[in-house]
């Protein structure tokens, strides 16, 4: 998709009417911030109506504006430096209630991941860590955090488990010394692609691991190397990556993982709890 929709820009030019080439110019030059502006911001910046740009995005084949717009996004999202997402962030923000804004944003992401989600996929992700001998969680940068989340959980429900430090290369390579086929390793992995994480999913694969892609879509390299994957949209929003729907897609993972566990998790947490209140883990109401 990266490619393919300049290129159909390129290619219908010559069919287009004076304001659709105008859109077509803008675009072809400057699609890292095109990308992040709506369709009556674009048709401004151009010269032309709101509903000139959403025919354009229709002569293009899209189903609508907001469409087109998703695929400039996926084939820049890889691409864009920090400080380019900050620019093109001030265009998409501009004028706005930044607040409300950013949170719609992450709104937006939570209903296109419900509404795009494979429920089969889903349930045979479930099963390959129910199956699992041992389950690895990967995850570096920004998606380190939402892999630390996971893991917190997941050591709560089961024994193996471990969770991949990325300090080293040669670190790492030392807690995978032991995977091998049986093994599930759940890689988390979002824009921009980490090539740690690449060389670190090859070499459990290498190794015979089942790997489980957790990602944003299926052009991700992570997704490619997958055995089975769980997507969710992560917003570029500025310099900061928007981690609400993987976030909320982890959610979902933990507690369909537990449902299937049944009443060794009530087994855990009731344990937990004696062990949290013979040590004062956590204050009594009254205490405050």
């Amino acid at each position: 998709m990266a490619k393919s929709i300049l290129h159909t820009i390129e290619s219908g030019m010559a069919g287009f009417s004076k304001g659709q080439k105008r859109i077509a110019n803008y675009i072809l030059q400057n699609y890292d911030k095109a990308a992040f502006m709506t369709a009556s911001k674009l048709g401004t910046k151009v010269g032309v109506s709101e509903s000139t740009v959403v025919r354009f995005a229709s002569e293009l084949g899209y189903d609508g504006y907001p469409s087109m717009q998703r695929a400039l996004q996926e084939m820049i999202r890889s691409r864009l430096t920090s400080t380019q997402r900050i620019q093109a962030a001030g265009d998409l923000l501009s004028g706005q209630d930044l607040l409300s804004a950013v949170v719609q944003s992450d709104m937006d992401k939570l209903r296109m991941m419900v509404g795009e989600a494979d429920r089969k996929e889903f349930d045979r992700v479930v099963d390959k860590i129910m199956e699992a001998r041992h389950i690895y969680i990967l995850g570096v940068r920004s998606s380190s955090y939402v892999a630390g989340y996971l893991n917190f959980y997941m050591h709560l429900l089961f024994e193996n488990v471990t969770l991949v430090q990325s300090n080293a290369a040669g670190e790492i390579f030392e807690q995978l010394l032991r995977v091998g086929p049986g093994d599930v390793m759940i890689a988390i992995s979002f824009p921009r692609y980490s090539n740690v994480t690449m060389n670190t999913v090859k070499f459990a694969q290498d190794r015979g691991a089942t790997i489980v892609a957790i990602t944003d879509n299926m052009l991700s390299p992570v997704y490619q190397l997958s055995d089975a994957a769980l997507l969710a949209p992560c917003e570029m929003i500025s310099f900061v990556d928007s981690m609400v729907a993987p976030l909320s897609l982890v959610n979902a993972l933990l507690i369909a993982v537990g449902y299937r566990l049944g009443t060794d998790v009530s087994r855990t947490f009731a344990e937990l709890e004696d062990i949290w209140n013979a040590y004062g883990v956590f204050g009594k109401v009254d205490d405050e």
